[in-house]
């Protein structure tokens, strides 16, 4: 009904338009057209006079001439007095008017309220002044009122025809079309032939209506409604009714929960501000289970049992985390060399060289296998669910496969997928894609990273890739790969202490001693070559050379936790950040204002969403990203709908948050212009661009994304159950061939 009403309003107001343009145009239009015969019946009137004038008769014999229009004469003299007249006495005949009208012209002539059309000529050829025919005009309103009737009831009855034939045809044409395309549901899921038309081959829905059909089909995702947002309770209940009460394994180098001695003595409970954990951990806290670890903090032997298991969080304890102690050497040849020397700069086209040494992929190998033991400890059952996080496990899936052949795997790379050519710098290329392979699904943030890892394979194996389906076979193991780009909860518990955001401006200003009229922009990171931290205080140095107005009125803050001191480059990089904003404050500052406000440390969560709250810009510069959660943990802060997000086209947020400020930060005048850009932006701007990004945060949230991954988890642990049966009936009652098992998604 409203799609109708959406097209029959505008239809009628335009009809009505057209109804009352016609109208006052045929009231101009007559009136012409009758004045014009008016003085054409005058004109015959006046010679009939004169006849009778020439001929001495009266002129009373043109009372024989009156019908039902009326009409009367009078004839007036060149002084000015009457000579003859038909005209009633209430009609007063004003000579000197007369006279003063050119022969042949006509006048209207109101009395009370009638008007009469006059026309006026000359009798100069009979020696009697000028003669004036008026006629009654009141006939002239009636017959307008009489036409107008008619055209307006002859036009409304076209217009109901034309907008009954118009909807009727719409109609015909919208039913037809959906049956078309109800066919072309039922054929991708098996039950009819497809359409055949041409229309509808050729058309650019049928392809992502495949793509959709496909999508609710193998995840289910009509659970997904729109008005009901994901939360940990929905996820239980996936957890309950598709994968019936089965375990659920995390396993992460990074654990949630750090136990640290501090200088007094007493131990201390820090909670890492890292992105995993930030969108692991209300996964485990929704879905329970065993979180697996490396140990790292001063204290974590303390804090453990007797199997190296501590129940968090420590104020509401719903999972187990299970820590694995490495050796220093183990640490540094696992973690800081291969991983972090060698995969994170491969991964990352953030023009630093990766570092590859055979010793420290002995030790990644090794601390990988001690990682898969404790998953093979902690499982209860030959089919548990395990999440393996990130690319410090790429050998652990195949590991985990050979002692848990029917367990689900789930291997998410947090980080971007490079091209065949980069990645193929790796000497151990071939190991690390094997290893993957022994997943169930491997996870990137977007298709353009699975499409890399598509073309991976292709090149460096032997392998069957399924493009449509999702899927690569190899080595008799069927792996998906499929996007899953990760968010973060919603609503954010952290906003549950938060002070008003007005309290958070003042006490971050009163904090820096800032004015309040500053303007203030916030960027959070860790201290990594990736997050672009140089380019984007590069920026703000051009921000204020292009736009001196700001200088004095716009500080940025700068949040840079350390990490990975012990690598070369990142040592490098602490100097150069600390250099740079030295250098734009010495040039732009002065005794009481500085442009960057450089905190090299860490903050816990709670503080950094109080940075957010009080910002009026954040800006996310990184060079190379897999998704980036800062810039969604700004916009979840923000129930104000205020605030500018300046983000780097490189990250995979920008494809979920086009209403951002996108920008290239290699390109450092296209940033400063942006941040000039969101530091004028109005509130109304301001709300409507945020207003729909929190919304997609709302809906797109991160038990949505742990939930598509439990529901292909679900999908798989069934069709293997059917593959297995499969198997069981051919050997039992066939030939001995196991037929191929169905299409993987």
């Amino acid at each position: 009904m409203k799609q109708v009403l959406k097209f029959m309003i505008p239809l009628f107001i335009l009809i009505s338009s057209l109804i009352f343009f016609c109208i006052r145009h045929l009231d101009t239009v007559q009136e012409r057209w009758f004045t014009r015969d008016l003085n054409t019946r005058s004109e015959l009137i006046a010679n009939l006079v004169l006849e009778n004038l020439r001929g001495a008769k009266s002129p009373i014999l043109t009372q024989k001439f009156q019908d039902d229009l009326p009409h009367f004469i009078a004839i007036c003299t060149s002084n000015n007095t009457i000579k003859f007249s038909t005209a009633p006495q209430t009609f007063k005949i004003d000579c000197s008017e007369i006279n003063n009208k050119l022969s042949g012209s006509s006048y209207v002539k109101k009395i009370d309220d009638l008007k009469f059309h006059g026309y006026v000529t000359s009798l100069n050829e009979v020696g009697m002044g000028k003669l004036a025919t008026f006629h009654d005009m009141s006939f002239m309103s009636k017959r307008n009122s009489d036409t107008r009737k008619y055209f307006i009831f002859m036009l409304i009855a076209f217009a109901a025809f034309s907008l009954l034939v118009t909807l009727i045809i719409a109609r015909a044409s919208w039913n037809g079309w959906l049956h078309a395309m109800r066919m072309l549901v039922r054929g991708f899921r098996g039950f009819v032939e497809p359409p055949t038309q041409a229309f509808l081959q050729y058309t650019p829905i049928v392809k992502d209506l495949r793509k959709l059909v496909r999508d609710l089909e193998s995840r289910r995702i009509a659970r997904d409604d729109a008005r009901q947002t994901w939360s940990p309770k929905l996820l239980k209940e996936i957890l309950h009714e598709e994968l019936s009460d089965e375990q659920v394994i995390i396993v992460a180098n990074r654990e949630p929960f750090i136990h640290n001695r501090t200088a007094t003595g007493t131990i201390e409970v820090q909670h890492p501000a890292s992105g995993l954990v930030t969108a692991m951990e209300p996964i485990m806290e929704a879905c329970s289970g065993v979180w697996i670890a490396h140990g790292s903090g001063s204290a974590d032997k303390e804090s453990v049992d007797s199997d190296d298991k501590v129940m968090v969080p420590p104020d509401k304890p719903t999972y187990a985390l299970r820590r694995i102690w490495l050796s220093k050497e183990e640490e540094a040849g696992y973690y800081y060399g291969f991983a972090n020397e060698g995969m994170w700069p491969l991964c990352h086209i953030a023009h630093t060289r990766p570092i590859f040494r055979t010793e420290d992929y002995e030790q990644y190998k090794k601390v990988n296998a001690r990682f898969a033991q404790a998953v093979i400890e902690e499982a209860k059952s030959e089919e548990p669910v395990i999440l393996i996080q990130d690319y410090h496990f790429a050998l652990l899936p195949s590991m985990i496969r050979e002692k848990l052949p029917k367990a689900v795997i789930i291997t998410f790379w947090h980080i971007p997928w490079p091209n065949p050519e980069v990645f193929g710098i790796c000497p151990w290329r071939e190991e690390l894609l094997e290893g993957l392979l022994g997943s169930s699904i491997v996870g990137f943030h977007t298709q353009f990273h699975c499409n890399n890892f598509f073309e991976t394979v292709d090149r460096f194996l032997e392998s069957r890739i399924d493009r449509e389906g999702s899927a690569i076979s190899h080595a008799g193991v069927l792996t998906g790969v499929k996007p899953y780009p990760i968010s973060i909860e919603w609503p954010p518990k952290l906003l549950k202490n938060q002070k008003p955001i007005r309290e958070c401006r003042e006490d971050i200003r009163a904090e820096f001693e800032l004015p309040e009229e500053l303007k203030v922009g916030i960027g959070v990171d860790r201290l990594d070559y990736t997050k672009g931290i140089v380019e984007r205080m590069l920026a703000v140095d051009r921000l204020l050379k292009l736009h001196p107005q700001w200088i004095g009125r716009f500080s940025f803050i700068q949040i840079a936790a350390p990490s990975r001191t012990t690598i070369p480059s990142y040592k490098l990089l602490y100097d150069q950040v600390i250099s740079v904003a030295k250098e734009i404050n010495e040039r732009h500052g002065t005794e009481n204002y500085k442009p960057i406000i450089l905190k090299m440390q860490h903050f816990e969560s709670p503080q950094v969403y109080k940075f957010f709250r009080a910002a009026d810009i954040c800006y996310v510069s990184s060079l190379h990203d897999g998704m980036n959660l800062v810039a969604k943990e700004f916009i979840a802060s923000r129930e104000d709908e205020r605030g500018v997000l300046v983000l780097s086209s490189f990250t995979g947020a920008s494809r979920e948050l086009p209403e951002a400020l996108i920008v290239n930060p290699y390109n450092i005048d296209q940033a400063a212009e942006a941040l000039n850009q969101a530091l004028g932006m109005s509130e109304r701007e301001q709300r409507e661009r945020m207003r729909s990004m929190r919304s997609s945060i709302r809906e797109y949230n991160v038990y949505r994304w742990a939930g598509r991954m439990l529901l292909d988890a679900a999908s798989i642990r069934k069709r293997n159950m059917f593959s297995r049966r499969v198997h069981k009936y051919s050997n039992e009652y066939s030939d001995g061939v196991c037929r191929d098992a169905p299409a993987f998604f």
